[in-house]
């Protein structure tokens, strides 16, 4: 019977070999996750303390940042800790562990932004009926389905992937424990592997992405039916977060793991998992808030309720 867990733990060859680099890396990834945990975390009380953010709309986006909070935690803090001290070994069972959880972070975010592209939907093309429409019990199984969805998938391509043989090299050329980059290792034949990975995740991307396309389709028809310039504003700002968002999400997605494996180039590929893997859960909070307006007077209304609360202290 054919031994299918001889490599017992995984080396990683991290982002570059050149040590006067480690440390400007170091600080770099220090301060990108210091302000995720920050902007993210924030952004999940700023919603729980304002009653005025207790809607669908926010009720997403808290379980977004939640989300990025996680998909970036299950990676970053391994790379720091490798540029620190120059630990860049995981065991078999953590690199297993560590898949599992980014992968199922980033699909439950892909059905996450399909959900609020539905609800500015309801928002925008039927406003008199968005209360009815998008429900706590439908934005609840919305949330819950996404979660299941997220775990669920990466539940199927982990299992397939810990149940090839690796018996060949155990350093992965990557920061951390990548689809691609673990798969490259085994000494099994990945072919059915590879394409059985691209079906699935071409499925829920594309699923997801299809509906955010017909959301804003409506979207989109319903504000050129509107007279007003100050209407097709308004209803377009609604959207503009969300679209960017979407935007730079699903084309970092699509060039990481839409393509056949003989098209990547490891160094793009890192480049780029840097990006989705820890730039951006930073950006998220920062595109919610920057132009929105009832964040920030969310924000202004805790911090003046902070200080209020300090001055009756004394």
């Amino acid at each position: 019977m054919e031994n299918k867990t001889e490599v017992t733990y995984f080396i990683f060859l991290g982002l570059t070999n050149v040590l006067e680099l480690q440390v400007p890396l170091f600080v770099m990834f220090t301060l990108i996750y210091l302000f995720t945990v920050l902007g993210n975390l924030g952004t999940i009380v700023l919603i729980l303390l304002d009653s005025r953010l207790h809607t669908p709309m926010y009720f997403f986006l808290s379980n977004l940042s939640l989300v990025d909070l996680c998909y970036s935690s299950a990676v970053t803090p391994k790379v720091m800790a490798g540029l620190l001290i120059g630990s860049k070994v995981i065991s078999y069972n953590a690199c297993a562990a560590q898949m599992f959880f980014f992968g199922a972070f980033v699909v439950v975010e892909i059905y996450l932004l399909s959900s609020m592209a539905y609800d500015r939907y309801a928002a925008v093309c039927k406003p008199l009926h968005y209360t009815t429409t998008m429900t706590t019990g439908l934005c609840v199984r919305l949330a819950v389905g996404s979660y299941i969805s997220g775990f669920l998938l990466a539940s199927l391509y982990v299992g397939d992937i810990f149940s090839l043989s690796f018996c060949k090299s155990n350093v992965v050329n990557h920061f951390f424990c990548d689809v691609l980059a673990v798969m490259a290792l085994s000494c099994s034949d990945t072919h059915a592997s590879e394409v059985f990975i691209v079906l699935m995740s071409s499925f829920h991307v594309f699923f997801a992405l299809l509906v955010i396309l017909i959301s804003y389709l409506f979207i989109f028809k319903t504000i050129m039916k509107l007279r007003s310039a100050q209407g097709h504003q308004k209803a377009l700002s609604t959207c503009t977060s969300h679209l960017t968002a979407v935007s730079i999400f699903y084309g970092t997605v699509i060039f990481m793991y839409l393509q056949p494996s003989s098209s990547h180039s490891m160094d793009t590929d890192k480049m780029a998992s840097v990006f989705y893997s820890m730039v951006i859960p930073m950006l998220n909070p920062l595109v919610y808030s920057l132009r929105n307006k009832e964040v920030k007077s969310a924000f202004k209304t805790v911090v003046e309720r902070a200080h209020f609360s300090k001055g009756l202290g004394f």
